[in-house]
Formats: C-alpha cells, sequence, structure tokens
C-alpha cells in the first residue's frame, strides 16, 4: 500500500517520527495501528450505549449532575 501526504503533513510526520527517534514510516504505521485500535473500542461503546438506549436503560441530566459533585466531592 502506498500512500500519499500533502508537503505539510508530510515534514509534520516526518518531525515527529525524528522526535519520536523512529522512521517514518514506522511512525506512521503506529499511528494507524493506534487509531484502528481507537476506532473500534469507541463504536463498540456507541454500540453498547445505543443498546442500553433502546432497553429504557438510561438516567437524566440531573442525575449526571449529581453524580459529577458527588465524585468531585470527594
Amino acid at each position: 500500500m502506498e500512500v500519499h501526504f500533502p508537503p505539510e503533513l508530510q515534514e509534520k510526520l516526518e518531525q515527529a517520527a525524528t522526535q519520536d527517534g523512529r522512521g517514518t514510516d514506522e511512525y506512521v504505521q503506529q499511528l494507524v495501528a493506534h487509531y484502528l485500535d481507537y476506532d473500534v473500542w469507541f463504536r463498540r461503546k456507541v454500540k453498547t450505549s445505543l443498546e442500553h438506549l433502546d432497553h429504557g436503560e438510561s438516567i437524566s441530566h440531573e442525575e449526571v449532575g449529581a453524580r459529577l459533585e458527588d465524585l468531585l466531592s470527594r
């Protein structure tokens, strides 16, 4: 697979890879791997949350506020 980036993005990638002590290819592969892991996690969380809503499992805005206040007061 070959991916082409605009010059300004290529420069940013090269700088970040250099600061990280890696080659650009390795750095981009790591970024993509992390993004894909996050994307899978995020989609799973959204799906689970929507399933909870479909089953009527939710809390009110006021209850969220009360829980946050409780957490912050600890």
